[in-house]
């Protein structure tokens, strides 16, 4: 099977981060997001996979590269005629894709479960489609199955009464009958070609639309809090070979837990860290406690400060004696103590969609 990514897209409910970063190189656990992705469809035996891009973005192809350092062979196309839906990114690949059966893989979600868990049942079963589905607290915010003697009989996007507790998560699978549903659907209200509308187009013309439940934990990073919860729960099932401590550090560091700490990082006096904590490469950590599920991203300075359930990006100084929780920090950021200029109180520069807490 071949593989398509999503990779393009604005992320406006993740700005003002997403002015500046492609949302799919966000780092969860110290690694962007899309290369969980790229790995799960590697461990399934996926060699080939095509990633969308925002036209003119060649912030992926920077990242990513061809693939070779995952042993696969990775294409890049560009998104054209605007935000058309996610069902119009996979119709542009039509001509990558050609009459094989693919996976679809929505570059920011996380999943714990194997994909070739999957495509095992998506072969043995001979469906058409495979849907991928998790119990969710808000299913309008994604599309919704109806369900009925265990089979789908309609899919509806974001619905604001949904007929089940379940999601459609962004992983799906087809065959070559996703180009003939695509052309009987039509844009919704929104102006869209949705998903939705295809799996419903397949289950109304008597194509064969299985599902499966995802046993473990499935997250799609669409706003601040979900990336935190991503964060938190890709750190509590990081395998034993992620954990490493390449750190320096002074005698009198406290380490407890599982912790993840790249060279060149130096350590103390007076730190306490409690894992499960990621820091990155070349920091420096004085005086300063680093809770559980936090990331900490390259060349970061810390001082005076105690940060928890947290991501913070690369190159950030944070030189204040304040306890930050529950914090997304972007690159290059810095953050001081108000008491050390005049006159006293709180400095804000702020931009667009940005949330403040004083």
């Amino acid at each position: 099977m071949k593989a398509v990514i999503t990779g393009g897209g604005r992320a406006t409910r993740l700005r003002p981060i997403t002015w500046t970063i492609n949302k799919h190189l966000i780092p969860i656990a110290n690694k962007p997001m899309i290369f969980y992705a790229i790995e799960k469809l590697r461990d399934a035996g996926i060699r080939e996979i095509a990633i969308n891009t925002n036209p003119g973005d060649v912030e992926l192809q920077k990242f990513i590269g061809d693939g070779s350092k995952w042993g696969v062979k990775i294409h890049y196309f560009e998104q054209k005629g605007g935000p058309l839906g996610i069902a119009n990114v996979v119709w542009q690949a039509k001509d990558f894709i050609g009459d094989e059966s693919f996976v679809f893989y929505l570059g920011d979600n996380i999943v714990l479960n194997p994909v070739g868990d999957f495509i095992e049942k998506f072969k043995k079963e001979n469906l058409n489609c495979l849907l991928t589905l998790s119990k969710v607290q808000e299913p309008q915010r994604f599309g919704v199955p109806e369900i009925r003697d265990n089979k789908i009989v309609r899919v509806e996007e974001k619905p604001l009464e949904p007929k089940s507790d379940f999601a459609v998560t962004g992983i799906y699978f087809y065959d070559k009958n996703f180009f003939e549903a695509y052309q009987h659907i039509k844009p919704s209200a929104r102006g869209e070609y949705e998903i939705s509308d295809i799996h419903t187009w397949l289950i109304e013309n008597s194509f064969k639309v299985g599902h499966k439940e995802i046993t473990g934990w499935w997250k799609d990073t669409g706003k601040p809090e979900d990336l935190l919860e991503a964060n938190q729960l890709v750190l509590d099932n990081l395998p034993p070979k992620e954990w490493f401590d390449e750190s320096e550090r002074n005698e009198g560091v406290r380490i407890q837990g599982k912790v993840k700490i790249g060279k060149n990082t130096k350590i103390g006096p007076n730190v306490i860290i409690r894992g499960p904590v990621a820091i990155g490469d070349g920091c420096i950590i004085k005086n300063a406690h680093i809770g559980p599920h936090t990331s900490v991203g390259d060349n970061v300075e810390i001082y005076n400060s105690e940060i928890e359930h947290s991501i913070i990006f690369n190159n950030v100084d944070i030189h204040c004696n304040a306890r930050i929780v529950d914090s997304l920090i972007g690159h290059n950021a810095l953050i001081l103590d108000s008491h050390e200029t005049l006159p006293n109180g709180h400095k804000l520069i702020v931009g667009d969609n940005a949330m403040v807490e004083l």
